[in-house]
């Protein structure tokens, strides 16, 4: 029986069907819990409709081109999430570079279309804290400036961040996506919120994703979201990736069209200085 008032563990005995114990931080979101022979999980509260679901699908979806490791599901309903707990390590530059050529294997796996939700997930998803609408469309530019980019520029301007003037300088990039995007590549299934806080680096030398805001979008968005806030070995990353599956000519020039979407997510999650950013961003694109 579901409880408003549930904690962590009565959530993870409930939802795993085993008896809980040990110790876990009932205010913390993901808790550590043990299960009653030590294994440790980690459970997860969202009270966003969908947001679990979005995100056991991600995973599930993910998980399944047998590529990059993603902690496993094991067990989640509307409001809680229950995943294996991932023993971390320190970064490594091999692991790096295995966990690049694992992300290009992932990236070739594929997606119906741009904006698809990974199977048994809702249309509406988050990126984080953010609502994040996963609907298909036929080729990316367009629908990166309809579904990434635009809606993250009106959300800013309706919160103050960023000037109704301001709004121009994106509606002129949107409308020249289709020549600064580069040649045309098949859809690819993205992690879609791949920034350093979601690799993990396991203690048995391999790397995990977490916190996925999974969908079919263009490859270059995840490993432009990796550049963007830095992560460790990242020159190994893109060596691992690129030695697996080259990028087109001219990538690293639209390293900042692909980060527009989650800095305008931070924008609108946290304030001006991530639209000044994305600002520079922007105009850096239109004038290069």
């Amino acid at each position: 029986m579901v409880t408003r008032d549930e904690d962590p563990g009565q959530a993870a005995a409930r939802l795993t069907g085993r008896a809980v114990s040990g110790t876990y931080a009932v205010s913390a979101s993901p808790a550590e819990v043990r299960l009653d022979d030590g294994t440790p999980v980690m459970v997860k509260r969202a009270d966003a409709p969908g947001a679990v679901r979005a995100e056991a699908a991600g995973l599930r979806w993910l998980a399944a081109a047998g590529t990059v490791r993603l902690p496993a599901v094991l067990g989640c309903d509307e409001r809680w999430l229950v995943t294996e707990r991932v023993a971390t390590g320190r970064p490594d530059a091999k692991a790096a570079f295995r966990f690049g050529q694992a992300l290009a294997a992932l990236h070739a796996a594929g997606a119906p279309r741009f904006g698809a939700a990974p199977p048994g997930g809702p249309e509406e998803a988050y990126i984080g804290l953010a609502p994040m609408r996963n609907v298909p469309g036929a080729e990316w530019s367009g629908w990166y400036a309809e579904r990434r980019v635009l809606p993250y520029v009106r959300g800013a301007v309706e919160r103050g961040t960023l000037r109704p003037g301001e709004a121009s300088v994106f509606e002129r990039l949107c409308a020249r996506l289709p020549e600064l995007a580069g040649p045309a590549e098949p859809p690819a299934r993205l992690h879609g919120d791949l920034w350093s806080g979601n690799v993990l680096w396991g203690a048995d030398g391999e790397v995990r994703l977490i916190d996925p805001a999974a969908h079919g979008g263009h490859r270059e968005t995840d490993l432009a979201m990796l550049q963007l806030f830095g992560c460790p070995h990242l020159d190994r990353i893109l060596a691992g990736y690129e030695e697996a599956a080259p990028l087109a000519d001219g990538w690293r020039t639209r390293v900042g069209v692909h980060q527009l979407f989650p800095l305008l997510v931070h924008a609108v999650l946290f304030g001006r200085g991530y639209a000044e950013q994305a600002l520079a961003v922007a105009r850096g694109a239109l004038t290069a």
